[in-house]
Parts: C-alpha cells; sequence; structure tokens
C-alpha cells in the first residue's frame, strides 16, 4: 500500500492518475512528479519499489498539498473578509464572488428554492 501526504493510493491505477487523489495535485503537476522523481508515468502502483515511493514522497512534499493546502486558502479567505473586500463579503454571504448571475442560477450556493407566499398572517380555523 503506497501511502503518500497521508492518502492511500489506488494499487491498480497508474501513477500519475493515482497521484490525482491528493488535493493540490492536478495533471500537470502529477506529471511534472513523476518527471523529476525518475518515474515511468505508465508505471502501476502496485508496481512500485520503496526507493521510488520515498522519491515520490519528496517531491510531494515540496508542493503545498492537503492539509497545507487548505489552510492556505482558508487563509485567503479571511483575509478578503478581514478587509472588507466585495469578494470577502460574498464569501461571508455563502454567494458566488466570481460574477456569476445569481437570479435564475448559483441554487448550490443559495440553498433550496424558497417560495414567500403573500405575507398575511394565516388565520386558524375552530
Amino acid at each position: 500500500m503506497a501511502r503518500i501526504a497521508g492518502i492511500n493510493l489506488a494499487l491498480e491505477k497508474r501513477i500519475e492518475a493515482a497521484l490525482l487523489a491528493i488535493t493540490g495535485v492536478g495533471r500537470s503537476l502529477a506529471k511534472k512528479i513523476c518527471d523529476n522523481a525518475k518515474i515511468n508515468p505508465d508505471k502501476k502502483v502496485k508496481e512500485l519499489t520503496e526507493k521510488e515511493e520515498e522519491a515520490l514522497r519528496t517531491e510531494v512534499a515540496k508542493q503545498p498539498t492537503e492539509g497545507d493546502l487548505r489552510r492556505i486558502v482558508n487563509q485567503n479567505v479571511k483575509l478578503l473578509q478581514d478587509i472588507g473586500s466585495y469578494r470577502g463579503n460574498r464569501h461571508k454571504k455563502r454567494l458566488p464572488c466570481r460574477g456569476q448571475r445569481t437570479r435564475s442560477n448559483a441554487r448550490t450556493k443559495r440553498g433550496k428554492k424558497m417560495t414567500m407566499g403573500s405575507g398575511r398572517a394565516k388565520v386558524e380555523k375552530k
């Protein structure tokens, strides 16, 4: 079982594809990691030797991944909120902050659709 950056890599996958399970590692970075570690990206994870696993670990350790990356992103969002920027306010209100329309879309951000009704208090029948 290859464990890199706190993630167990799938044994049947190619190394290049298995590295995508690590948060912060995309396709281009996975290729770069394989090149720097001098490992064939088409090799399966179960075929790795201990030396190759260690080379992958050192290459992945050079990049911000998993918890470190999440912490950096959360700090950046908190900074935007603290300085009172437009993007920070949109983050606080849990609305899209990159210019998307919200009148008809953005359901995943805004939540379930709610209709308001007439606004009059309902009279209970006895």
